[in-house]
């Protein structure tokens, strides 16, 4: 009996997967740099079918952003599990830097930070030998000088887990497969047949990404290349095949003895990338000691048979997703959230950096109250933002909010976000909507119309790098902007490694959201939705 997973297995910005196999288990984690939480920690009994569980990083103690441009924060975690424990490593670039965090349960909670100190650097990961010790592994710049830019090695320093420190001797085993590369990173090490085995990126996170592979029978090396480096790319089909940047990888073992691949990959339209990276899966066998990915393809395909049963979380009643009332929406699916009858936000929502205490509150039968903030979308602060993933070319958004409330200088409505240089918003306003698409930090009106006070429903709607935006009123839609450009949103025009989100916001134009101690005004928030087009 077997399953067939669809690439992207998670549609949207899921960056940098990292994944685990514990029994018939998997736990997968991802990139988040400045959103707040961060790390979201995936569940799948088939690799094919995953539900959100959590996130790992749920706390401000956890989780310092202040300041945190979109890009920066959190890169590239590794969770493993070793004798009853759950790690995630990773490396906040931003504040403290490598760091550890433990949890016996998956689902949280995950302990305070342990900070590594001298583990410079960034990307790592940690190895459990059977031996019993760990090993950490990560890249660092060339400690004899960079003789140019991502001129990196990949370095291997054993971890005391019980104190969380580096001990002993640290060495530089690698710096990539081929001659001269850049960025050799994200390196992974495994153990298999007496040979330990470096999985790494390398060539740089667009379009030259690539997946290569090394071996040694130490873990200290001397490390010997694969002659058929790269094992993985599709830096050689051409910049108009539809599956791009792939790199980044990370394998898991089956019970079955199977084994698969994650990693990353865009799927750009027209050469503009408005998702970010995405998580792919690709099978791997093993010949004459080394991995081939996808045997007989040597690319990522669209679908991936995989030898073990199908596994529903929303029909599984061990699962996640129904012992939690469906609290969190599976990956890729469409959204449908009813404010006025929610009492919690599920784990796929997204602040920016660390929201202000006292940001929202839910209240039974009225719905979400966001208080009106004094940061804009186009600052470094914490704006009164909310959103979730772009998962599609093409969907809808939509929110009904009571624009009654509206008074002053306030205003609200609904924006797609790249970066705080890069956003495209609908704001409602006294009387007024506007459209406004910011690049390089300039705000351009691209349309706008009066608006009525009472209930209003504004809608987002893309096709591929076109949007049209607009107001719903009495079953009837009012288009304020339509086919608005936003390839100005794309990885490839404002830079970055993140994806776009969708969500709702409240501005008070710089007044302070806080007076005398005493709540600023709220905007009432009654629906959200999101649909695939």
């Amino acid at each position: 009996m077997s399953v067939v997973a669809h690439n992207p297995i998670m549609p949207g910005f899921y960056p940098d997967p990292s994944v685990c196999a514990v029994g018939g288990d998997y736990y997968l984690v991802n990139s988040t740099f400045s959103y707040f939480p961060g790390l979201p920690v995936m569940h799948s009994r088939d690799l094919a079918h995953w539900e959100q569980i959590g996130n790992v990083m749920d706390r401000e103690s956890q989780l310092p952003l202040a300041g945190a441009g979109h890009s920066q924060g959190l890169f590239a975690p590794t969770i493993r599990w070793h004798e009853g424990v759950f790690y995630v490593i990773c490396t906040n670039v931003s504040y403290g830097g490598t760091y550890v965090v433990t949890a016996e349960n998956p689902e949280g909670p995950w302990s305070e930070p342990y900070y590594l100190e001298g583990a410079d650097g960034i990307d790592p990961s940690l190895f459990f030998d059977r031996d019993g010790k760990c090993y950490y592994i990560g890249t660092h710049p060339n400690p004899a000088g960079c003789r140019y830019d991502g001129d990196w090695y990949i370095w291997i320093q054993e971890l005391d887990i019980g104190s969380m420190k580096l001990v002993g001797e640290r060495k530089d085993v690698w710096n990539g497969a081929m001659r001269d590369i850049i960025w050799p990173e994200g390196p992974h090490l495994y153990q298999k047949d007496g040979y330990y085995y470096i999985l790494h990126a390398e060539g740089g996170t667009g379009p030259d990404h690539a997946v290569a592979v090394c071996r040694s029978r130490s873990v200290w090396g001397p490390y010997e290349n694969n002659f058929c480096n790269p094992i993985l790319t599709h830096r050689h089909l051409g910049r108009d095949y539809p599956v791009k940047y792939v790199g980044h990888g990370d394998m898991i073992k089956t019970p079955a003895g199977e084994w698969y691949m994650v990693m990353l990959a865009v799927r750009p339209r027209e050469g503009y990338t408005t998702m970010g990276r995405e998580t792919f899966l690709a099978k791997v066998i093993w010949e004459e000691g080394w991995p081939v990915v996808n045997p007989g393809v040597g690319m990522l395909t669209q679908e991936v048979e995989i030898d073990l049963p199908k596994w529903d979380p929303g029909k599984e009643k061990g699962s996640f997703t129904c012992r939690s009332g469906f609290r969190n929406c599976v990956p890729g699916s469409d959204r449908e959230y009813d404010f006025t009858k929610i009492g919690r936000l599920g784990d796929e929502f997204l602040f920016l950096r660390n929201p202000e205490e006292g940001m929202y509150r839910l209240a039974e039968g009225e719905g979400l109250y966001l208080k009106y903030g004094a940061a804009t979308l186009k600052g470094l602060e914490n704006p009164s933002y909310i959103g979730i993933r772009q998962q599609h070319h093409g969907f809808e958004s939509a929110v009904c909010m009571e624009a009654g409330e509206l008074a002053g200088g306030h205003r609200a409505g609904l924006a797609l976000v790249q970066s705080n240089e890069y956003s495209l918003r609908l704001e409602v306003s006294a009387g007024k909507a506007e459209v406004i698409l910011c690049e390089k930090g300039l705000d351009h009106v691209v349309g706008e119309t009066a608006a009525e006070p009472g209930e209003t429903t504004v809608f987002l709607r893309v096709d591929g790098l076109k949007a049209t935006l607009g107001l719903k009123e009495s079953g009837r839609e009012r288009v304020v902007a339509g086919d608005v450009d936003i390839r100005a949103l794309s990885t490839e025009t404002a830079g970055g490694f993140v994806g776009c989100t969708v969500g709702m916001y409240a501005i008070a134009d710089g007044k302070s959201a806080v007076t005398d101690g005493e709540a600023a005004e709220e905007i009432c928030f009654r629906r959200f939705s999101y649909k695939a087009l």
